[in-house]
């Protein structure tokens, strides 16, 4: 009546891989990984002590379990004991959660790229990727950090300045009482301050020092000891906590306390779905048929200043820069486009206005300086009232990364009695223009590349590269939040997510064309 059923009974085969179909996803992490030569892993390990897991061991749990949406150490931990595919790619060895994450978190620090670029290479030599096209898109990824304990740039700078003031005037009142007794301290004076604005906790520890030895001269002087007591109980260590928090910021406007390298960024998605501001890291990615192909994380919310250090990281990964970029609105801009172009990398950037300048509306405003006519030999340029702006002054300015932009300043000899200037300008005064002729040039050129044939494919692919793989890590896989803090941390998360993606799109590929050739 029953099929017979016995738990007493060995059973045969006893291997594990007997129960792995031939074409599961275990087995081409397993293959994947068995290809990387041993040495990628020596500078993790520099000797002593007792014998370690295998790193590729290791290499292997780890990617496994990203692909299978377990990114808990303990969980990797528990699923090694339990699931039948971790324990035969662990060999039965089972490493506790304290050295998964030692492993995933340290020990890969100066190697997981190394590891990255090899499996990208495997993938370029089986023509999964070519590195000819490169599209790139970022997105913001929540920290593992309180999403309401934060620390803001311009509070800071204002509280700043107000501790200041306060102590270059405790200072002047303590100087003014000085001067007002007999014999003051052998004519010696305070030290000199400065503005209060070049207050810093140095010179503050120093004048304070010296207060101090000046009440063991005076130990019944009350009001030296009250200013004495502020200053060493409250204001020096705020101004030292003001210091400490713009070191921490940077260039930023704002940082998390419980992780300092998180900024609070605007999420699309919010868990309140309000759209509040919340601790994390712009990842940007370059992918090739949605293969991963480079990756990098960045403080920045704003994707157009992450475009060149992505670049960078890619150059010095890869030995060059892939033939071809594509990128949207968000990276297009000056510097971008003169660092693309320095680089001789054709580039299929939109700009931010591109979509706009073809609607019917923008054509007929005739305050924009598209529809005006540029004359190169007089430098002068005429509106479309006819009247002519000319040439009056050059100008220059550096961004926050120090590229400088120069601006050709234009104006118009005479708008008063012009019946199209309620249209034009609301200035009260002639029309101005300020123009970056290199910004002009370089816009050109992306919009003649945008709207040739390969321009427009290339840009209607984009929307099916980079976008699904976004939309596969956050959603299919669940990864919405970082485990790990701290920026060298949460990168190496970046690259194992990335490694899971590109064997896992490996292996969907290979089933999809298994299934082709039995049809």
């Amino acid at each position: 009546m029953y099929i017979q059923y016995t738990m007493d009974q060995l059973c045969l085969p006893m291997d594990l891989e007997e129960d792995i179909p031939a074409n599961h996803l275990v087995r081409v992490v397993n293959a994947s990984v068995n290809r990387l030569d041993d040495s990628i892993f020596d500078a993790a390990y520099p000797g002593g002590g007792r014998d370690s897991y295998h790193p590729k061991m290791l290499t292997k749990v780890i990617i496994y379990a990203y692909t299978q949406r377990i990114y808990s150490s303990r969980q990797i931990a528990k699923a090694v004991r339990e699931n039948i595919m971790f324990m035969w790619i662990a060999g039965r060895q089972r490493p506790d959660f304290r050295t998964i994450n030692r492993f995933r978190s340290e020990r890969m620090k100066s190697v997981l790229e190394t590891v990255f670029t090899a499996v990208l290479q495997f993938l370029a030599e089986e023509n999964y990727v070519q590195l000819e096209h490169y599209f790139v898109d970022g997105t913001k990824i929540e920290a593992n950090a309180n999403r309401y304990t934060f620390v803001w740039g311009k509070a800071v700078v204002k509280y700043k300045a107000k501790l200041q003031e306060k102590v270059q005037a405790l200072f002047a009142a303590i100087e003014e009482a000085e001067k007002q007794e007999e014999g003051t301290h052998g004519g010696q004076d305070l030290l000199e301050l400065g503005e209060s604005s070049a207050i810093t906790s140095e010179k503050l520890e120093q004048a304070v020092k010296q207060l101090e030895e000046r009440l063991q001269e005076k130990p019944k002087d009350k009001p030296l000891k009250k200013a004495v007591r502020t200053l060493r109980k409250d204001l020096l260590p705020r101004l030292q906590k003001y210091e400490t928090q713009q070191a921490i910021l940077g260039t930023r406007n704002s940082y998390s306390k419980t992780d300092h390298d998180a900024t609070f960024m605007r999420m699309k998605e919010d868990h309140m779905r309000n759209g509040q501001l919340k601790p994390g890291y712009n990842v940007q990615i370059g992918t090739e048929n949605q293969f991963i192909v480079g990756y990098s994380l960045h403080q920045r919310p704003t994707d157009t200043r992450c475009l060149i250090p992505h670049l960078e990281k890619i150059k010095s990964q890869l030995g060059k820069l892939p033939s071809t970029i594509i990128a949207d609105a968000g990276y297009g801009g000056e510097e971008n486009y003169d660092y693309l172009e320095q680089n001789e990398v054709e580039a299929i950037v939109k700009y931010s206005t591109y979509h706009r300048e073809k609607s019917k509306a923008w054509k007929k405003d005739i305050s924009k300086m598209d529809n005006w006519t540029y004359n190169s030999e007089q430098d002068t340029w005429t509106c479309a009232a006819g009247q002519t702006l000319h040439f009056r002054r050059g100008s220059k300015e550096k961004t926050e990364s120090g590229y400088e932009i120069e601006y050709r300043h234009y104006r118009s000899a005479g708008c008063e009695d012009c019946p199209l200037k309620p249209q034009c300008t609301k200035a009260k005064g002639d029309r101005e223009i300020k123009v970056s002729m290199k910004y002009l040039r370089l816009k050109n050129q992306a919009r003649q590349k945008l709207r040739s044939e390969e321009g427009y494919a290339l840009a209607v692919r984009r929307m099916i590269e980079p976008e699904p793989v976004f939309g596969d890590i956050k959603n299919n896989r669940g990864f919405k939040r970082f485990l790990l803090r701290g920026l060298p941390k949460v990168s190496l998360e970046v690259g194992w997510l990335s490694l899971a993606h590109n064997l896992l799109k490996k292996a969907a590929v290979d089933a999809k064309n298994q299934g082709a050739k039995r049809e």
